[in-house]
């Protein structure tokens, strides 16, 4: 019999245990551990920022459909990892400490067999003096970040409806911030529900990024064929932001907000300001502060993760210069190279380095996007280390057969610009593949014939779609597994 922990219940946790217990004989064991009690749908929470979903349309109580699938579910989070087990017994285990009502604060061990690490990664605002909500600026990161937002977003319309201006900033809260995409669609919905209430005269709406470009997105840009013409993410993004009356600021690094002023730094080392009456900004992310230890008793978190606290997996972390990147850098199989039954996929893992070029101020400080891995790219690699963990259960150990490198697969992506069956309206985009290719596509770095985007209220209608569709494979509805990830 074996036993595998999953520590996490994001997409990608969420996803490898639910193939895990599909899959799996019932006389293996599957837990899943998070802190908890919910499993949310992270794209739609900018929906619940701008008030046109609630918090319960995009969450759902993780124990009644454990319960059914016979996974065992602790809601605990999950502090230690010792791999080689302690001085009394050689069997890996993770130390934990239960968040859940009844138990919150009691200690426990849960051992293993197989460990997927996938507890995403930590919101890490405190990295910008100021950030985040209890402070100076709003979060739609969660499904509680996203309500408060939404509270807030309604004082600023209020006061517009008194006849007051209001100054809106939206992006990036950190000079190496990630998810450029979740802001973006943020500030075209909140412009959208702006103009929907005939405000936009007393509304003032800046795009702030880290992005040496804008449509960057973290993944170096990308050029799309639209309507049979090429076109690049730069003219995208700019074009959306220019039809909703959004000015921008590029080659930001946040470094400080005081109520009502942002402190940044940009590529020239010039340091400015920019005020505002509300500011969504996105934080710097990190690893989870999952720590590990040898049988001794010895910190080893060195050897397990890198400096940021994400997992080193089976990519190449050689330093190297920019220029010989290479798409053979980044992990397939999410497995970590000193402890083979430890898997480590979607944000969790450490990247080998950035899909962007780097970029580095006159004062040298680091300003530009650390690589996405949301949405599709943490279900897919969910889904291949639970089949591979799988195989490797029923057959022992051998080649992993399931792969998906970021560098080898692609990903779909839908921005939404408006939440309205008649008049709203999204992007619709797909990049094959994610971590650009020179070599194999060596003008564009990926595929035109996979690389588009269109714009329009079908855009919209197919990411409502894709919502409850969404929803329905994670919770386990009938035939959920027919479903893309």
């Amino acid at each position: 019999m074996a036993k595998v922990v999953v520590l996490g219940a994001g997409i990608s946790g969420h996803t490898a245990g639910a193939y895990l217990r599909k899959k799996l004989s019932k006389k293996h064991e599957v837990v899943v551990v998070t802190p908890s009690a919910w499993y949310q749908w992270i794209p739609s929470n900018i929906w619940v920022g701008v008030g046109r979903m609630t918090v319960d349309q995009v969450r759902f109580k993780l124990a009644p459909l454990y319960k059914r699938w016979g996974i065992d579910y602790r809601q605990a989070k999950a502090v230690s990892i010792h791999p080689e087990g302690n001085e009394n017994s050689t069997r890996p285990y993770v130390s934990i400490e239960y968040t859940d009502p009844v138990n919150a604060g009691m200690a426990d061990v849960v051992d293993y067999d197989f460990l997927v690490n996938a507890t995403g990664p930590k919101l890490n605002f405190e990295a910008t003096e100021g950030l985040g909500p209890g402070k100076n600026t709003v979060s739609v990161c969660s499904f509680d970040h996203a309500a408060h937002a939404w509270s807030t977003f309604q004082e600023s319309l209020k006061k517009m409806e008194q006849g007051q201006k209001q100054r809106f900033v939206i992006g990036t809260g950190h000079p190496m911030a990630t998810c450029q995409g979740a802001a973006f669609e943020y500030i075209l919905n909140v412009a959208f529900e702006i103009r929907k209430r005939k405000l936009n005269h007393l509304a003032e709406i800046t795009w702030l990024t880290n992005e040496y470009e804008l449509g960057d997105f973290g993944m170096g840009g990308a050029y799309i064929k639209r309507g049979g013409y090429i076109t690049s993410t730069k003219v995208f993004a700019e074009s959306f932001l220019r039809e909703n009356n959004i000015n921008w600021i590029k080659r930001a690094g946040v470094k400080k907000v005081e109520p009502g002023i942002i402190h940044y730094e940009n590529l020239d080392g010039d340091l400015k300001t920019v005020e505002f009456d509300f500011s969504m900004l996105i934080p710097a992310f990190a690893g989870a502060g999952l720590k590990a230890f040898d049988a001794a008793g010895n910190d080893v978190s060195s050897t397990l993760f890198a400096p940021n606290g994400l997992m080193k997996v089976d990519a190449d972390y050689t330093a190297k210069p920019f220029e010989e990147w290479s798409v053979d850098d980044w992990p397939s199989t999410y497995r970590n190279p000193l402890y083979p039954n430890i898997f480590a996929p979607g944000i969790a893992f450490a990247p080998p380095h950035s899909i962007s070029k780097p970029m580095t101020s006159k004062n040298g400080t680091s300003i530009f996007p650390t690589p996405p891995r949301t949405g599709m790219p943490s279900g897919v690699m969910g889904k291949i280390t639970a089949l591979n963990i799988i195989n490797l259960i029923n057959k022992g150990e051998h080649e992993l057969k399931h792969r998906a490198s970021m560098g080898r697969m692609g990903a779909a992506c839908i921005v939404s610009a408006g939440y309205g069956m008649t008049k709203g309206a999204a992007a619709t985009m797909t990049v094959f593949p994610i971590v650009p290719d020179f070599k194999k596509y060596p003008e564009h770095g990926r595929s035109l014939g996979y690389t588009v985007g269109e714009a329009g209220l079908a855009g919209h209608w197919m990411k409502w779609f894709m919502h409850y569709m969404f929803l329905h494979k994670a919770k386990g509805y009938p035939f959920w597994w027919l479903l893309p990830e």
